[in-house]
């Protein structure tokens, strides 16, 4: 294992593709492609898809890519999920392992309120605080991973107020302090440049080149002056353009097409990335410089400090969420028109990873499925992953006394019955229902502000695990068009 704070050079990737099981056919019979990455959480280490075991047998590099860890969070990180990521990258060899600069739960231990689940990759504010918090969490991965830690940036919606820095300076300090690599996504800072008027020249010039380790690009759309990074589009020229503002300063090392859904024919993908190849080739005038040695963190600020500035970012952190996922108030200097477009956002990808997750739920439902889980949604954080999401938004339902067609309520009530847990289904389904009743309207009720943290839940393959069902006010009706929404740069969740 590196020393914590130290990172080798990474190796010459090449260009790759982002691997998913629907194009894995396809990406069998890419040419060119000399690496793949994976989202961590979607792999189970032992039983690997047949697909990608063939991929690795022929030589085809394979980094995982994580999405759960949360390392801009005010906790630190959780050592299961480091544990569990570092066993990815020994069973893939990996040489190296990647993340994102963000936070994805808040509340809990540091704030005395119940944890919430994002389900989204949320932005940091680029404070001394959080950097502080972020530098320190990046050094406990680092000294856990057995491989160099590489982190994204990420394309946001929104505004923190007071921030202190830009993010090409939060970049740089943050490499300075921990050594840690960067994968720079080109497609995030485009979107940064349309949704927080942000200039990518501005963030490269800002950024220690040697110390990335490759490029993500990927496809979106502009709608009403927000651009939203849907990964499900094609790549425009605008990204390009940022990708060859960056290959003008260095020539990556690596430059992966990123696509999660909305998949092409396999030569749509071909001509994407010809069109990437011919960026780098023609743009990139040097290699990115070697090192004479490998990249050194500064010392850690003062541990009293830090812990200071944590409990700051959690109440902050917390704040913003429970806004955006419980129904709060929105917190103070926010733009509340942004702060609505993200709750809707999330909300209505939370609803998409749901139907996928279980997809006899829009079945039973029909056309009401968006509109009935938007509104269970509005005010209702996730507490235990996508599974028990939706286990939670069925016996809402019941307990509602919903659906209103009474074949429609037995099947949903069968569909309860049969996954809500490892005991049998009763052979007294109403007594059954009427302590799921208790349940789910318990959680409907105010949460005190300095209440304990829910028990944690278990978590089943998404951004993940231990959130809260407790909403904290009655849900407010569907938004008009709250039930078609978009997402920006949401996590990479294998849906």
């Amino acid at each position: 294992m590196e020393q914590p704070g130290r990172t080798e050079r990474g190796p010459r990737l090449g260009t790759g593709i982002g691997w998913r099981p629907e194009i894995a056919d396809g990406i069998a019979r890419l040419p060119g492609i000399d690496w793949v990455e994976v989202v961590a959480e979607n792999i189970c280490p032992g039983h690997l898809p047949p697909a990608l075991e063939a991929l690795r047998a022929r030589g085809t590099t394979v980094v995982p890519h994580g999405v759960s860890l949360g390392l801009g969070g005010a906790e630190r990180p959780d050592a299961g999920r480091l544990a569990a990521l570092a066993e990815r990258a020994e069973a893939l060899a990996a040489p190296l392992v990647t993340e994102h600069i963000a936070f994805v739960r808040a509340g809990g231990e540091l704030t005395g309120g119940p944890r919430m689940e994002a389900g989204h990759l949320l932005p940091v504010p680029r404070t001394y605080d959080a950097l502080d918090v972020l530098c320190e969490n990046v050094r406990i991965a680092q000294d856990a991973l057995p491989v160099p830690l590489a982190l994204e940036n990420i394309a946001a919606l929104i505004n923190w107020p007071g921030e202190e820095l830009t993010e090409g300076q939060f970049l740089a300090e943050l490499v300075e302090r921990t050594g840690v690599r960067l994968l720079i996504d080109v497609a995030n800072l485009h979107t940064n440049r349309v949704n927080r008027g942000e200039d990518p020249a501005a963030a490269l010039d800002a950024l220690p080149v040697e110390a990335i380790a490759y490029v993500h690009v990927a496809g979106g759309f502009e709608r009403d002056g927000v651009w939203h990074d849907s990964h499900a589009h094609p790549v425009t020229q605008p990204v390009l353009d940022v990708l060859a503002e960056l290959c003008a300063r260095v020539g990556p090392p690596g430059v992966l097409l990123e696509r999660d859904e909305n998949f092409p024919p396999t030569e749509e993908l071909a001509a994407e990335l010809d069109a990437v190849r011919t960026v780098v080739e023609t743009t990139a005038l040097r290699p990115a410089p070697p090192l004479s040695e490998p990249l050194s963190g500064t010392a850690a600020r003062d541990t009293e400090d830090t812990e200071a500035a944590r409990a700051r970012l959690a109440t902050a952190q917390e704040e913003l969420l429970a806004a955006l996922v419980a129904g709060e108030p929105d917190p103070a200097g926010f733009d509340g028109e942004r702060l609505g477009v993200q709750r809707r956002a999330l909300a209505g990808k939370r609803a998409d990873v749901i139907a996928a997750v279980a997809p006899e739920l829009p079945g039973i439902l029909g056309a009401d499925y968006s509109s009935a889980f938007l509104d269970y949604a509005q005010a209702r954080p996730m507490r235990g992953g996508y599974r028990r999401d939706a286990l939670d938004f069925a016996g809402h339902l019941l307990a509602l006394g919903l659906p209103a067609h009474p074949a429609a309520r037995r099947e949903l009530t069968q569909w309860w019955r049969e996954r809500s847990g490892p005991t049998p289904p009763s052979a007294r389904p109403a007594a059954r229902l009427a302590r799921l009743a208790r349940t789910v309207t318990g959680r409907l009720l105010p949460r005190p502000r300095n209440g304990g943290p829910d028990p944690d839940g278990t978590a089943d393959g998404g951004p993940d695990p231990a959130g809260t069902a407790d909403g904290r006010s009655a849900p407010p009706s569907v938004p008009a068009g709250g039930s078609r929404v978009e997402y920006v740069d949401r996590p990479r969740s294998g849906r």
